[in-house]
């Protein structure tokens, strides 16, 4: 069948060529004229939990020491993997957050270890934060380039009343005096949340959206007290729960302009750690894509009713209740994250906190030996490839071919990834920077490609044919072809530490931009075009 062919000008061609049993070629079209929505330099998040190894689910206890409380800040591993992203954002938050106190000021109650107890929130007693392990935590967060976001306790001084409800004033001087001394050591926290999943109708427990307003202001006034010397004040967030429409917009018109700064939300779009349809739907692009509804729900909600409010991803883990075994600590559920990240970024989410840094079965890291688990490569890449500024992609290709571009970070040219979920099928992708670009990709023979579309369009020689361009590509997959492997290969390669414990090197493989680039079926890429004309990443 025949098309025609229209181009904007200074257009760049790639060809992805795949090799596989089945072939599916695709026009792909990036407009690298405009962005489309821009994310924070430090997007990529992940969170710290108070859980202790008491922490069950499914008669699995997977936490160890991972907690807050007990992990071990002097390991060199911990603290290398963080310093590879050299500026890392860190959550800290979590379920028994609101169970947490200070131990500092003049205290109403006890300030003990958290216990098991049936009458608890989750099972456990209010637990203790002393001030020599928060000492600890901030001389560690300083040497490894952390940027620190702390989830305060949202329920002290409240009663409980029916249900999950909580009512009453929350009283905020055990917060203060919390602040007032990391304020003295000067310990820099960039934001202070606000509750954890108390919004709406709660997780465990709720507060209704008129006190939650009434004490984000008095927070922010908490806020600029304490901070009144200091030349920049930390950012107000919350509320750290799952999205609800009417609560989350009412709360943005309750605390007003110029009190809250980042609306969080949580997603745990799979399901229970233990469902057993957990694989097929992190390989189901319909069902990833159903999450794209909720990104752009929280959007609109912020840009009609609190546009000054930046939208963040507080915590995310895939399936929730520590995650699941042997699929969310393996190679597999890199499928589910990178694409949230992509999903998410187009909506105009400013960070995207994963769950977690370390513990249950969703950590990046290993909790006994930190050593890095998929995921974490899978982040550190995208952190390292993938700018802020967001760009739209349209194709024909099969939804099972997902794509997501981004302005290439602290470089020229675009970032591209790559995520084919189909079992046997690959693709050709033909990639220009246009408004409409439409080829006989079927006929063509892939060594006649470039030929083919130089005869319609004079721009290709001005630069994709003169000179040895290179391109860098990243193609990740699992060892030995074992999708559940907790080992996955860069170009081939095994990612562990190395010898001395130190993150290995993440080396792409360089191409002409001539050359087709191979990619399997159920493999992820990052194609990096340096040489890409794309205004909207001058």
């Amino acid at each position: 069948m025949g098309y025609n062919v229209v181009l904007l000008s200074c257009m760049l061609l790639l060809t992805v060529t795949f090799s596989s049993a089945n072939m599916e070629r695709a026009i792909m079209v990036i407009d690298g004229a405009r962005r489309i929505s821009e994310t924070d330099d430090n997007f990529v998040c992940a969170t710290l939990d108070w859980w202790p190894p008491e922490k069950c689910n499914y008669d699995q206890c997977p936490w160890g020491y991972a907690s807050l409380i007990n992990l071990n800040l002097a390991s060199p591993l911990l603290a290398k993997a963080i310093q590879a992203f050299r500026t890392l954002r860190i959550r800290i938050g979590g379920s028994l957050q609101d169970q947490v106190i200070y131990d500092v000021g003049d205290l109403k109650t006890p300030c003990t270890q958290f216990k098991k107890t049936d009458d608890g929130l989750f099972g456990f007693s209010k637990g203790c934060l002393y001030m020599n392990r928060w000492d600890e935590l901030n001389h560690f967060f300083n040497a490894t380039g952390a940027i620190v976001t702390f989830g305060l306790n949202a329920l002290y001084g409240r009663d409980k009343l029916s249900g999950n409800a909580w009512g009453g004033d929350w009283d905020h001087i055990n917060t203060q005096d919390f602040m007032n001394y990391t304020v003295s050591k000067g310990y820099a926290i960039d934001s202070w949340e606000f509750g954890n999943e108390l919004s709406g109708s709660g997780i465990g427990a709720s507060v209704s959206v008129e006190l939650y307003g009434k004490d984000l202001i008095v927070l922010k006034d908490v806020i600029n007290n304490v901070y009144k010397d200091s030349q920049t004040k930390p950012l107000v967030v919350a509320p750290g729960g799952f999205y609800e429409e009417k609560w989350f917009s009412e709360l943005l018109r309750l605390s007003g302009p110029g009190v809250l700064d980042v609306l969080t939300h949580h997603i745990y779009n799979l399901g229970p750690g233990n469902d057993p349809k957990l694989v097929n739907r992190i390989l189901d692009p319909n069902y990833l894509s159903g999450v794209s509804g909720t990104f752009a729900n929280v959007n609109r909600t912020i840009q009609e009713q609190g546009p000054w409010a930046a939208a963040w991803v507080g915590e995310a883990g895939g399936a929730f209740n520590s995650g699941g075994r042997q699929v969310s600590e393996t190679f597999i559920n890199s499928f589910w994250y990178l694409d949230q990240l992509g999903i998410s970024a187009k909506h105009n989410t400013k960070v995207y906190c994963r769950q977690a840094l370390v513990g249950g079965f969703y950590g990046l890291l290993e909790k006994e030996t930190f050593v890095p688990n998929p995921d974490y490569y899978s982040a550190l890449l995208w952190h390292r490839l993938m700018g802020k500024g967001v760009l739209d992609v349209q194709t024909n290709a099969s939804e099972y071919l997902r794509a997501y571009v981004h302005c290439s970070k602290g470089r020229t040219g675009i970032t591209l990834l790559l995520i084919n979920l189909s079992k046997q099928t690959t693709f050709t992708v033909a990639v220009s920077n246009g408004v409409k670009v439409v080829l006989q990709a079927e006929s063509m023979k892939r060594k006649s490609l470039l030929e083919t579309i130089k005869s319609k369009v004079s721009w290709v020689g001005n630069k994709a044919s003169d000179g040895y361009l290179n391109r860098e590509e990243y193609h990740l997959s699992p060892q030995d072809g074992v999708l559940r492997s907790k080992i996955m290969l860069l170009n081939g390669n095994p990612l562990v530490p190395t010898a001395t414990g130190d993150i290995p090197d993440l080396k792409p493989a360089r191409h002409g931009v001539k050359s087709p680039v191979y990619v399997n079926p159920l493999t992820i890429s990052f194609i990096v075009l340096p040489t890409f004309d794309a205004p909207a990443c001058s």
